[in-house]
C-alpha cells in the first residue's frame, strides 16, 4: 500500500520528528495493521502513522511525561494506546495490553528534545540543573556515577560511550574535585570537564559534549536497551512486519547495522587462505537498503538535530526468532553495581 501524503505532525509545538517521510515509506503502515512506536517522546511519528491509515498504534515511554502527551493525544484518537515502560520490553508490553503481534515497529534512538529541553532534568549543560539525565526517573542518577563510580570505570564509560581521546585525565580530574565537594550540577560538571582538557582551544563544541553524551547513555543503559528492542522486535512482528530504526550517534547506527546484517544471513564470504563459514540460521529479516537512508540536505537545513540521523530498515520473514541473549557489546561497570553501593 502506498502511503498518504502526511502534513507536518502537529502532535507538539516546535517538536519535528527526524525523517518523517521516510520513516512513513519504511513502515508503510496499512489499515488494521498494530504499529509498535517504542519511542514515543513527543508523538511526531504515532501522529503522522494514525493519518497515514486506520491503524493502531502502541505508543511506548519510559518517561511519565512522554505518556502524559500520548495520554492527552488518545483522548482525541483512541487508536493509540499508550503503555509505559521501556522499548527493550516492548514486546511483552504489547502482549499485557493485548497484542500477541504486530505488523511494524519503529525507533527513534536517543534523548528527545523535550528531556534535552527540561533544565530540571539535567540532560544539558545548556541550561544549568540538577545531575540527573534519568529517562524514566528511577536508578543511579548521573550525579551517582560522577560521585562515586571508579576513576577506571569513569574513564572507561567515557571514552567508549563519549568516544573522548581525553577519557583518562577528564576521570583522574573528575575523581580529585568530587574529594572536595561532589558534583551536584549539569554546570558544575561541564566547567570541570572544560578544565581538564585544557579549554574550547577553538572547538566548535564544548569540551563536554562527549562526556554528557557517554554519562547519559550509561545511566540510561541505552546500547543495551536498543540491543533488547532490537530482539524483542524479531520476537513480536509478524512475518511481512516492518522494523524502522532511526539513530543519531555512531555506536547505535555500528549497533544496528551489525544486528540487522546478522539478522539478514551476512555471512563472511571467506578467503583463498581460509574455507567458507557455514551458513547460520534461516535469516529473519530482509533488509529494505544495504545502506543506511539519511535525510536530505533540506531538512538538515530546517532541523539541524536531523543531521547525524541514520535510518536503517527491514522486513521480518516467517524465521523462528533466535533465544540469543542481548548484548550491547560495550562491558562496562554494571548500573546495578552504583545502585547497591547508595
Amino acid at each position: 500500500m502506498s502511503v498518504r501524503a502526511t502534513p507536518r505532525s502537529p502532535a507538539e509545538p516546535g517538536h519535528l520528528p527526524v525523517m518523517l517521510a521516510e520513516v512513513l515509506t519504511a513502515l508503510a503502515p496499512a489499515d488494521g495493521d498494530v504499529i509498535i512506536d517504542g519511542t514515543f517522546g513527543g508523538g511526531g511519528y504515532t501522529s503522522a502513522i494514525l493519518q497515514a491509515a486506520n491503524c493502531t498504534v502502541l505508543g511506548i515511554d519510559r518517561d511519565l511525561d512522554a505518556i502524559v502527551r500520548a495520554e492527552k493525544m488518545a483522548e482525541a484518537n483512541p487508536r493509540l494506546v499508550p503503555l509505559l515502560g521501556c522499548f527493550g520490553d516492548l514486546d511483552t508490553l504489547a502482549e499485557q495490553a493485548g497484542y500477541a503481534s504486530v505488523d511494524g515497529v519503529v525507533l527513534d534512538i536517543g534523548v528527545s528534545s523535550f528531556q534535552i529541553d527540561q533544565a530540571e532534568r539535567g540532560f544539558s549543560f545548556m541550561k544549568d540543573g540538577p545531575l540527573d539525565m534519568r529517562m524514566g526517573g528511577s536508578g543511579p542518577s548521573a550525579a551517582d556515577v560522577v560521585n562515586r563510580m571508579s576513576e577506571k570505570g569513569l574513564a572507561d564509560v567515557i571514552f567508549r560511550l563519549g568516544e573522548e581521546k581525553n577519557s583518562r585525565r577528564i576521570a583522574r580530574v573528575l575523581v580529585q574535585r568530587r574529594a572536595e565537594a561532589p558534583f551536584e550540577t549539569t554546570a558544575d560538571l561541564a566547567a570541570v570537564v572544560e578544565e581538564a582538557v585544557g579549554g574550547r582551544r577553538g572547538a566548535r563544541s564544548h569540551p563536554a559534549t562527549q562526556t554528557f553524551q557517554a554519562i547519559r547513555m550509561y545511566v540510561n543503559d541505552e546500547l543495551g536497551e536498543l540491543a533488547r528492542g532490537l530482539r524483542a522486535a524479531e520476537r513480536i512482528l509478524k512475518p511481512g512486519g516492518r522494523l524502522v530504526v532511526v539513530t543519531f550517534h555512531s555506536l547505535e547506527d555500528r549497533l544496528v547495522k551489525q544486528w540487522m546484517k546478522q539478522k539478514a544471513g551476512a555471512v563472511p564470504s571467506g578467503s583463498r587462505h581460509m574455507p567458507l563459514l557455514s551458513k547460520g540460521p534461516k535469516p529473519a529479516f530482509e533488509l529494505q537498503e544495504n545502506k543506511a537512508v539519511q535525510p536530505s540536505e533540506k531538512e538538515v537545513e530546517t532541523n539541524p538535530r536531523a543531521r547525524s540521523a541514520k535510518l536503517r530498515a527491514a522486513i521480518r520473514t516467517n524465521a523462528d526468532a533466535a533465544l540469543d541473549e542481548a548484548s550491547d557489546g560495550m562491558n562496562l561497570p554494571p548500573l546495578a553495581e552504583l545502585e547497591k553501593s547508595r
